[in-house]
Parts: structure tokens; sequence; C-alpha cells
């Protein structure tokens, strides 16, 4: 009794091609859930940056250019940035960005509060 060769080789292949449509469901799955999220069905990282304190913001914002003591680094020195801009330049250059740093890196809602926050820095 001869066994034919290429059997394996059409398992494989037919379990291969079940394995595909199999994975391709379950991404359409994970597709919709990403979806829901996004609309607002579950707590991202945004909504929880919008109750972030100015410090938390600039933690996790600002510190890889300006430096964890505010000294400067890729970006410029943000102690005395009172004495050279006013609160409404340094919501300026928050909101629209200055050079390298791009705008939109600290929420609308948290832009006056931050502002005031850099003003301040001594």
């Amino acid at each position: 009794m001869k066994r034919n060769p290429v059997m394996p080789f059409i398992i494989i292949m037919v379990f291969g091609i079940g394995l595909m449509f199999l994975l391709s469901f379950k991404g359409l799955g994970d597709a919709k859930d990403l979806a829901k999220e996004k609309e607002g069905g579950e707590k991202t990282e945004e909504t929880e940056n919008a109750s972030a304190s100015p410090e938390d913001i600039y933690k996790q914002n600002c510190i890889s250019c300006h430096g964890d003591a505010y000294q400067g680094g890729v970006g410029p020195a943000l102690k005395g940035v009172g004495d050279r801009l006013s609160v409404d330049e340094v919501k300026n250059v928050i909101t629209n960005g200055r050079g390298a740093m791009p705008p939109g890196l600290v929420e609308e809602q948290n832009i006056d509060a931050m502002a005031k926050y850099i003003h301040g820095l001594k």
C-alpha cells in the first residue's frame, strides 16, 4: 500500500487557510472594540490627561526636551521664561509651537494652567 506524498502538504495548506480566516475574524472584532474606545466608550489616555496637573503634563510631554530641572537641552531652558515672555506669549508657544517644538502637546483645556505654570518658573 503506497501513501500519497502530497497529502501532508494539502492538510497543512487547509489548516493554514482556516487559521488565516479565524485570525481575520478575530481582528475584525478587535477593530470594533478599538472604534468603541475611540468614540469614548472607555477611558483612554487622552481623558486621563484632561485632569492632570501642569507639573504632571510637563513630566509626560516636556521633560525630554526641556530637562528635568527646566534647564533646557534640545529645547530652551524654561527657568526665567516669565522674565522674557508674557503669559499670553507662553500660551501662544504652547498652542502653536515654535522652532522645533510641535503644536498640540498640551490638551486645550489645560493650556491656560500650563502657561501660568511655565511663566511662574524661577
